[in-house]
């Protein structure tokens, strides 16, 4: 029997997806959280889809064992490679994330909107029939953006080679006339301020995350799976099965009594 007061679970294939974890937590305060960070085969973008599709079975394995009540599949190629897979072969609702390119197709001005994402998402059947549903009119400038994961995953957040890697991969889209950069990885929002520095004011960045909050609440109260006890705080779990150095610095400044870190394999 599935209780309003079990957790909602996260999984990404790193500590990016905590980037939508924050915002669920700020829109449902009262709602206790289990997050998986796969942070060990991070990225999922060059894996292929049968590889993606088995690292998924396992993360919701494991949260569904911790009595998860909902799934948040907090990261864009496991969206794309495995969504379809895992409602077929679970009962439990699932929440998925996609490149906001609709919503950026809705706003530009210039007709060309960029798009930063993994070779998993770019190169996924999920992402290729939502951008046919795009008006013919407009351009989608996509890059991949190898390597960023990777030193996200490593700490190296503000280094200069993600300095360098970044400005080669949005200089050309600023030079095709971008007015919308879609960022299509659950990582990238905690490169927004570094982004913004390249692309400049004009350029509207779009994530996914209050969007997913949202769809999550939603979800939660079509199932009546809302936490509407007061009597005891939300409690979070992060679990990561690699060095939780990285996970920490992205979590800075959030620090509480009810959040966990726990670095164990999985």
């Amino acid at each position: 029997m599935v209780s309003n007061n079990f957790s909602i679970g996260f999984f990404d294939s790193g500590v990016g997806g905590t980037s939508i974890w924050k915002e669920v937590i700020t829109l449902l305060p009262k709602e206790s959280t289990i997050y998986l960070s796969d942070s060990k085969n991070a990225p999922y973008g060059e894996k292929s889809k049968e590889e993606i599709i088995a690292l998924c079975k396992k993360n919701t394995e494991f949260l569904l064992n911790k009595n998860c009540k909902l799934i948040v599949v907090a990261c864009n190629t496991a969206t794309t490679n495995a969504i379809t897979f895992l409602r077929d072969n679970y009962k439990v609702p699932f929440i998925g994330i996609e490149p906001a390119i609709k919503p950026a197709a809705l706003i530009t001005k210039t007709n060309t909107i960029g798009i930063l994402a993994t070779k998993g998402t770019l190169n996924s059947a999920l992402f290729e029939k939502t951008s046919k549903t795009i008006r013919k009119d407009i351009q989608i400038q996509e890059t991949i953006g190898k390597g960023l994961v990777e030193l996200i995953e490593g700490g190296q957040l503000n280094s200069e080679e993600m300095s360098v890697l970044l400005s080669s991969y949005l200089n050309p889209m600023i030079a095709n006339n971008i007015d919308s950069l879609v960022l299509g990885c659950t990582h990238y929002p905690y490169l927004i301020p570094q982004i913004r520095e390249i692309v400049g004011s004009k350029v509207k960045i779009i994530d996914s995350g209050q969007a997913v909050a949202k769809q999550t609440k939603n979800i939660l109260t079509n199932h009546k799976l809302l936490n509407i006890d007061d009597s005891n705080p939300a409690k979070h779990q992060l679990y990561i099965n690699k060095d939780k150095t990285a996970l920490k610095q992205l979590l800075y400044p959030i620090e509480a009594e009810n959040i966990e870190i726990i670095e164990r394999e999985f």
